[in-house]
């Protein structure tokens, strides 16, 4: 990527949260075709917040939302969808009384053509959910629901993926499969930008990273010169 490339997704100078109370504070962030960005930060620093905005979740009070340098603040999220955004959350992300086939058509619910297609390929990206396409998800591990959420969001294609604390609530071996996976979704040319409390493990598969901390910018810079800070080291990952 080079200086000149659009962002793929990028908050200018954003401000929004709930009610009257700003979360996040001019926030700016960009994430650039094909990479990996991770932001981190303590907890209430406004990271899902943020995710939330560019998803059209809530609001932007102040500032501009941009996706393949087009304008979209305020759109509604279906309407993002449609542009190649998707977003995963940390809870509630995938249908338990339904199979995994059968979750996946919901994540095509849009496609006018090509959906089992889709699902053929996704199976191959994911090989442990074409091992079982009729087990239903409540029925899945913790591990293997995030996965069949990540596989869901891709039924469409998307451009650029948000998600929401993926490792939450995870096994150490279910964290480093899911953190596999996003390389992988990666590796086939989505954009991925990550929010994650397992701040060494996500900076360590991602290209860039920011740092947010009460609502506003701190820090931004190269995955590996983030891991390699003093400042990063001491107040944000326990060390």
């Amino acid at each position: 990527m080079t200086t000149q490339t659009a962002p793929a997704l990028a908050a200018d100078r954003v401000t929004g949260g709930y009610g009257e109370v700003p979360i996040v504070r001019d926030v700016s962030i960009r994430i650039g075709p094909g990479e990996i960005v991770t932001i981190i930060g303590p907890n209430g620093a406004g990271k899902s917040t943020l995710l939330k905005i560019l998803f059209g979740f809530l609001p932007a009070w102040e500032g501009r939302v941009s996706l393949d340098a087009e304008d979209v603040t305020g759109l509604a999220p279906e309407a993002l969808v449609r542009r190649g955004l998707a977003y995963v959350p940390q809870t509630d992300n995938v249908f338990p009384s339904l199979t995994i086939r059968e979750n996946l058509v919901m994540g095509g619910f849009t496609r006018t053509s090509g959906v089992e297609e889709r699902i053929a390929w996704v199976f191959e990206v994911f090989p442990v959910l074409a091992e079982r396409p009729g087990e239903r998800a409540g029925r899945l591990s913790g591990g293997q629901r995030q996965t069949l959420a990540l596989a869901r969001a891709l039924m469409l294609e998307p451009a650029v993926l948000l998600l929401d604390e993926p490792s939450a609530s995870l096994s150490p071996r279910m964290v480093e499969t899911v953190l596999t996976s996003v390389l992988e979704i990666n590796r086939h040319g989505t954009a991925v930008l990550m929010v994650e409390q397992r701040a060494r493990q996500a900076l360590a598969i991602s290209h860039r990273g920011y740092v947010l901390a009460n609502g506003e910018n701190r820090l931004e810079g190269a995955a590996q010169a983030l891991l390699t800070s003093d400042d990063v080291r001491r107040l944000y990952l326990g060390e």
